[in-house]
């Protein structure tokens, strides 16, 4: 499956801190749980990435 698959799996995905200082991104799906950890430098370049792909969609949209 690639990243212009779609799916028919609905998911849960939470963000947040842990008390080990640091951001734990939250996958359940499909009775699969999958706790992400990283440092929180990490955090903010995936937060980027996330943003560049926000941008990359919104561009791709406007033209159909």
């Amino acid at each position: 499956m690639g990243i212009n698959s779609e799916s028919e799996i609905a998911g849960n995905l939470q963000i947040g801190p842990t008390t080990d200082g640091m951001v734990r991104i939250y996958v359940e799906a499909d009775g699969v749980e999958l706790p992400f950890d990283f440092e929180p430098e990490e955090a903010e370049e995936i937060a980027e990435e996330i943003r560049a792909a926000a941008a990359g969609a919104r561009t791709m949209s406007k033209g159909k």
